[in-house]
């Protein structure tokens, strides 16, 4: 079963002016199609055709590199989509009691995540995960994801995750990453990412 693009769940235009429409457009039908499309060719004819995205990221050290990074582009850049575009939602009376007790509130979980998504060198990806029954922040390289048992310093479920590769902001905000950040907490759909706090535990 061949993996496809997910389709988003709101217009290019909807995240405008924190994420431009021209932006979104070619993040998802150029950037993110190229993972899909080259995933599907990296595993063909392999077993790994006959497994969820999630199971594939948790067993990636067996595959080639093709797969670690399509595969992770693919899963990450899937969990991006759905975690963003509703406006003025708030995370779940569950999550926030989470985010005061294991990260200091969410001012503090702002801070920490920016920082996360600011200082990782070159291409990468904040993540707020759910370790355990834990809350944690910490971010990856490249197209890695907390799932990856390759991954040694930053694992656990993902629940939110911004990605802080050039082509997810340059054309709007150029060098300044620390602007991009700032703005990403005005389009969270925290309905999704208490979803996935549920599911996690």
């Amino acid at each position: 079963m061949a993996f496809e693009l997910p389709k988003l769940p709101y217009e290019y235009t909807a995240l405008e002016p924190h994420i431009d429409a021209r932006t979104m457009e070619i993040h998802h039908s150029k950037h993110h199609n190229a993972y899909v499309t080259n995933l599907n060719a990296a595993i063909a004819g392999t077993d790994a055709e006959k497994l969820s995205i999630e199971e594939i990221c948790k067993n990636i050290s067996k595959y080639p590199m093709a797969v670690r990074n399509n595969g992770g582009g693919h899963f990450n850049h899937s969990l991006f989509w759905s975690i963003l575009g509703n406006k003025g939602s708030k995370p779940s009376a569950r999550l926030q009691a989470a985010i005061e007790v294991d990260l200091g509130g969410m001012e503090k979980l702002k801070e920490d995540f920016n920082k996360a998504a600011t200082t990782r060198f070159g291409s990468g990806w904040a993540w707020l995960c759910v370790e355990g029954d834990k809350l944690k922040i910490c971010s990856t390289p490249n197209q890695d994801n907390p799932l990856m048992d390759v991954v040694t310093d930053c694992n656990g479920t993902p629940i939110l995750g911004l990605d802080v590769w050039e082509h997810a902001y340059y054309l709007h905000y150029q060098n300044r990453r620390p602007d991009y950040c700032s703005a990403f907490w005005s389009i969270i759909n925290w309905d999704e990412v208490s979803r996935r706090y549920e599911a996690a535990l």
